[in-house]
């Protein structure tokens, strides 16, 4: 009889615990700006970028571009470079952030999120020649 007074006991203490604990208000839980979780993705609240800084990065940034694919190319002529530097350098001041072109203009540094903008953007910048025209070309075929 004991047992069976304990195992009823049990369960009814069970059943109430997870009333108690499954019960909630209907109110949304209310979090405060220092409460919202960081999202690294979110730059609505950075600083903007003035059109100067944008001006003076986008001319740093091709400059050094340029100056990198003559190294790569020694024989190759400067304007092969210029045009392919710019665009990057447009592409990447669309959605530049303050912090991203201080770094690189002032402290030459070159930020991780500006690294993943410029993979993007040299696609899109390559992408963007035409292809190269059909020479009309066709291999003969041997029987």
């Amino acid at each position: 009889m004991k047992l069976k007074n304990l195992l009823f006991v049990l369960l009814t203490s069970l059943v109430i615990s997870s009333v108690i604990v499954g019960c909630s208000d209907d109110k949304p839980a209310k979090t405060t700006k220092s409460e919202q979780p960081f999202d690294p993705f979110d730059h609505s609240k950075d600083e903007k970028i003035s059109e100067a800084e944008k001006d003076k990065f986008e001319k740093a940034f091709a400059e050094q571009c340029v100056k990198r694919e003559m190294l790569a190319a020694p024989n190759s002529d400067k304007e092969k470079f210029t045009r392919p530097c710019t665009c990057i350098a447009n592409e990447l001041s669309k959605n530049l952030t303050a912090k991203e072109a201080e770094k690189f203009v002032t402290e030459d540094e070159n930020p991780v999120s500006l690294t993943f903008k410029f993979e993007n953007a040299a696609y899109h910048c390559v992408q963007e020649k035409a292809p190269p025209k059909d020479s009309g070309f066709t291999p003969v075929t041997q029987q």
